[in-house]
């Protein structure tokens, strides 16, 4: 998503509805594979950091990229989920793996 190191992107608010792309794994990757494909909710902006996959590798981790505390349904992770609809589950997220969706996924048809 970023080119360089100065890159600015846009910054996702609270309430933001995303899905966690269902993309093949980096050799080190922080998102966790039973998210991916999953609509979310960005809940918080937790900051802008280096980005792991590549501090693994000894690189400088640029760009830097921002990281997101996503909110999930359990149904949606779970569809046999059994417990609350309430349930949630909060995942800190890369915005390298997050795809901004026009409307909630569970309020479409």
């Amino acid at each position: 998503m970023n080119t360089s190191p100065n890159t600015v992107v846009a910054v996702l608010s609270a309430g933001t509805p995303v899905r966690v792309k269902n993309a093949p794994p980096e050799i080190h990757c922080r998102t966790p594979h039973y998210l991916r494909g999953v609509p979310g909710q960005v809940d918080a902006l937790a900051g802008r950091f280096r980005d792991p996959s590549l501090l693994a590798f000894n690189k400088p981790g640029l760009p830097m990229r921002y990281l997101y505390r996503v909110r999930f349904r359990q149904k949606d992770i779970w569809p046999e989920y059994a417990g609350s609809p309430a349930d949630t589950l909060v995942a800190d997220i890369f915005e390298h793996w997050l795809d901004v969706l026009k409307e909630p996924a569970h309020e479409r048809a």
